[in-house]
């Protein structure tokens, strides 16, 4: 019997990082252009997961072909390994979602529900932004800065949001 291959990082929290940072922003964005104009939760969910699996098959294509090109990958090997780099993508849309449905079961409106599922967005960008410094290496002001940086990108979704509504 073969031994069975364990991952060390099973939710690509530490190579997948910027897959993740990513996939939040784009939540955030769907979030923020069609949380106030959406007529259901099932719809609005539709719209982020779609957005994301849509943006992720994007990614995947193109690091696919990067890595053809680059590396002078067969396609298969390049599709292996494109799947095993941007899958963190798909899996950033489940915490805000996860935010979104549960504020609406808790009986927030639906406006509500998306502007806390946007807020929690912002939140893990400026968080994985920290991670990021502390993961680096960076003294306290570098992970500051480093999160104040992924807190500046979420308020630039919400200035999207406000110049869009």
């Amino acid at each position: 019997m073969a031994p069975e291959h364990t991952r060390a990082d099973p939710f690509g929290l530490r190579t997948g990082g910027e897959g993740t940072i990513t996939g939040t922003v784009v939540c955030a964005a769907v979030i923020a252009y069609a949380g106030d104009s959406s007529t259901s939760l099932g719809r609005l969910c539709l719209a982020i997961v779609g957005t994301v699996v849509v943006y992720w098959l994007a990614h995947l294509h193109a690091v696919t072909i990067g890595s053809s090109l680059t590396h002078a990958h067969h396609p298969r090997a390049a599709f292996q390994h494109a799947l095993g780099e941007t899958w963190p993508i798909l899996g950033a849309s489940v915490v805000p979602v996860g935010v979104l449905v549960g504020a609406s079961l808790l009986g927030a409106e639906l406006r509500t529900a998306a502007w806390i599922a946007l807020v929690a967005s912002i939140a893990l960008i400026a968080g994985y932004s920290y991670l990021a410094g502390v993961r680096s290496g960076l003294d306290r002001r570098g992970r500051l800065m480093s999160a104040a940086a992924g807190l500046g990108l979420g308020l630039l979704v919400v200035l999207l949001k406000v110049g869009l509504h």
